[in-house]
């Protein structure tokens, strides 16, 4: 249950200009821990609380920004004249008609089934020791490395503006990790769980939906099989892509290609830009028509699930790909008054001392309707590929290269044995209008550290996927 201050409400609409075209307060209490066992040891827990507010002022056409942790009436009075000094800075310079902010009035709280508070730091301690030792793998001397660690974050936020608009949003996030690496001679190979993707909103059943506490004895397992595994196969070649390899996928290769600010040209300086241009939207062929992408922030227990953007806009489901053709881009109240195109609410902060700007949320690709056994028994030769371990992608989010750390290969048909140091390279719409194959295991997982924007911000996105199929994709392995 959120808990609010009024008082500090009270002070915070006192504090804002009232002869401003729209002025705003957004207030932000993120408490974050960390408890972690590596080797049988148990490291230093650590905690942190960080809180502070973030006014905006727009008057005749200039817009200014005033961030403080100082919550005294003279704190907030210093952050509320640096946002009217920048304002009448950029007075007639808005390339943005008018304001295309709104006064929204609302509530958020992620569900939580299993507070996680429920079991005391002594019985998370012990999961976790669990955890490490049955990725020892029985004492494998080959397992050279482990660790097992669970990060919370629990974010309060209130937006308020000179409307009259209310937003409390209270977001809980659980992010469970596990990983083992193994070594024999030069060979070294890492097994984790997922990769940090396996997170989510709520308490502790988020550990139940991905099998945290059976998980590690695979992933020792795992790592040890891989030591002994050949190397991939190099060759032009089917691919399925597991779930988790999915958020990867997703995140690189449609997620940040659709950011709006990022096609207009606002991350030319830091990320690169997009392939994408606004006259590609209503016509474009992003994929095959088996591809169908939504940006979705209500779906319960995902990691950017909320009711409403930083901004105050609503959200709601929106699909941006529909069978296989580009319909929308991922771009907040700003950016949609900047280009005329329509948009979505992810106009997102990292924190309470950064502005909004475009970011992905929940970004997931829709489920088929194929089992992963029909996906793999239309293959004669292929690799299944599970986990991200290696990314890279051109500065216009195109050209890519990623590995994994498990493949499996397909013949036949049927699934095979494991290889190691499996990767793929490919060109992003080429590659998704090849996708021959979507299956109906919707898996809901995450990505926690997504940076972007100068200063920099990293948020934690949202991403869903099935297996999926794809034809024709260069693969190959990481060993000459």
């Amino acid at each position: 249950m959120t808990v609010i201050d009024v008082s500090l409400e009270d002070r915070l609409r006192a504090a804002m200009p009232s002869d401003a075209d729209y002025a705003s307060a957004r207030h932000v209490v993120e408490r974050a821990s960390r408890l972690a066992v590596r080797n049988g040891v148990v490291e230093p827990s650590a905690s942190s609380h960080d809180e502070g507010v973030m006014f905006v002022v727009w008057r005749d056409g200039g817009v200014g920004y005033g961030a403080t942790s100082d919550l005294s009436d003279q704190g907030l009075r210093v952050a509320v004249e640096q946002a009217e000094a920048w304002a009448e800075r950029t007075r007639g310079r808005s390339i943005v008609e008018g304001t295309p902010l709104l006064h929204s009035v609302g509530e958020y709280s992620s569900m939580v089934a299993q507070p996680f508070d429920a079991l005391d730091v002594a019985d998370q301690v012990g999961l976790l020791i669990d955890a490490d030792i049955a990725l020892a793998g029985g004492d494998d001397q080959r397992i050279v490395d482990r660790s097992a660690s669970l990060a919370r974050f629990d974010t309060r936020s209130i937006l308020l503006t000179d409307g009259g608009g209310r937003v409390v949003q209270d977001i809980r996030q659980v992010f469970p990790s596990l990983r083992a690496t193994a070594n024999e001679g030069s060979n070294t190979q890492s097994r984790t769980y997922g990769r940090t993707a396996f997170a989510g909103q709520g308490g502790l059943e988020v550990l139940e939906r991905h099998g945290f506490r059976e998980a590690s004895a695979k992933i020792a397992a795992e790592a040890v099989a891989l030591l002994d595994a050949p190397n991939c196969p190099s060759g032009t070649m089917d691919l399925v892509l597991a779930p988790d390899q999915m958020v990867l996928q997703i995140h690189e290769s449609i997620g940040h290609p659709l950011e709006l600010d990022r096609i207009l040209g606002d991350e030319r300086n830091y990320a690169g830009t997009s392939f994408v241009t606004p006259e590609m939207f209503g016509t474009y062929q992003y994929g095959s028509d088996l591809l169908n992408v939504t940006f979705d922030p209500t779906v319960s227990g995902q990691v950017a699930s909320y009711a409403f953007d930083d901004d105050g806009t609503p959200a709601e489901r929106t699909h941006l790909i529909r069978d296989g053709i580009l319909q929308q881009p991922m771009g907040g109240s700003i950016s949609q008054a900047r280009s005329g195109l329509a948009g979505v609410a992810n106009s997102r902060a990292s924190g309470w001392n950064r502005p909004p700007i475009d970011r992905m949320a929940n970004l997931n690709v829709e489920p088929g309707d194929s089992t992963v056994d029909e996906l793999i028994g239309g293959i004669e030769r292929g690799v299944l590929m599970e986990t991200n371990v290696s990314w890279s992608i051109d500065d216009s989010r195109n050209k890519f290269q990623f590995g994994t750390e498990l493949g499996r290969l397909i013949e036949d048909g049927e699934l095979g044995s494991i290889v190691r140091n499996p990767n793929y390279r490919g060109i992003s719409a080429t590659f998704w209008r090849n996708l021959s194959g979507v299956a109906d295991d919707f898996t809901v997982m995450a990505v926690g550290n997504c940076g972007k924007g100068e200063p920099n911000q990293q948020i934690r996105a949202g991403h869903a996927a099935p297996h999926c199929r794809f034809a024709d994709v260069e693969v190959f392995g990481g060993e000459a």
